[in-house]
């Protein structure tokens, strides 16, 4: 009892104050009320500011003097340079995909593997390292793993295409006239092999991707 008497009290107090009171303690109140919004702002502004300068690569590629040179400016650039040649090979690669998984054609990271260690043990066989290699030719490990995967999935997709026979590499290197030193024909046999396979598959490939293009479904939403 004694408090709801109290509160009664507080509110006629409250009630009771002069209309000067009034209007100093309504200003007081908005003041805080701008504070707290001032303070929210600034906490705002700080955390953008952070990230924005965490996160300055995605929007600058460089500064000259202190003036920035965009990212986007340098993508737009590369879109006008390459963006066509880009495209298509994204849209081969992804037609690729899609017929590789409709006929259960699998490439597994060990095939990939396996063909970098092969990548890898002919150029240090020359004295070089893949690392150098790759730097070099302006490539990543993870580009050249993309293309070997699209690789292998074409293989795989074309192996009853680029069967090659002894009888291949027997015409071969009649046609060709090529002199196999003794003792090393089935070093020869093997190369020639692998250079009619590539042959093969280079020609059946082209073909084969222009048919998968005829079929698919492309829409283009951007014309370089």
């Amino acid at each position: 009892m004694e408090k709801m008497e109290d509160k009664k009290e507080d509110q006629v107090e409250a009630t009771q104050l002069p209309e000067s009171e009034k209007k100093v303690e309504k200003k007081l109140n908005k003041l805080k009320k701008l504070n707290k919004k001032t303070i929210i702002i600034l906490a705002i502004v700080i955390v953008l500011g952070v990230l924005l300068y965490l996160g300055r690569g995605l929007f600058i590629a460089a500064t000259v003097n202190g003036q920035p040179i965009s990212r986007w400016s340098v993508i737009t650039m590369l879109e006008k340079e390459s963006g066509k040649s880009l495209l298509e090979s994204m849209v081969i690669e992804k037609i690729i995909a899609i017929e590789a998984k409709s006929k259960n054609v699998v490439v597994s990271d060990e095939d990939v593997s396996a063909e970098i260690k092969k990548i890898e043990a002919d150029i240090t066989a020359q004295g070089g390292t893949l690392e150098l290699a790759l730097a070099q030719q302006g490539l990543t490990l993870d580009v050249v793993k993309k293309q070997i995967l699209l690789q292998k999935q074409v293989e795989k997709l074309l192996a009853d295409k680029i069967v090659v026979s002894d009888e291949d590499i027997a015409k071969y290197i009649t046609d060709n006239q090529v002199t196999v030193p003794a003792g090393q024909e089935a070093t020869f046999n093997e190369q020639i092999k692998a250079d009619l396979v590539a042959e093969k598959l280079n020609t059946e490939a082209q073909a084969y991707i222009a048919e998968l293009k005829e079929k698919a479904k492309i829409k283009y939403f951007v014309n370089y």
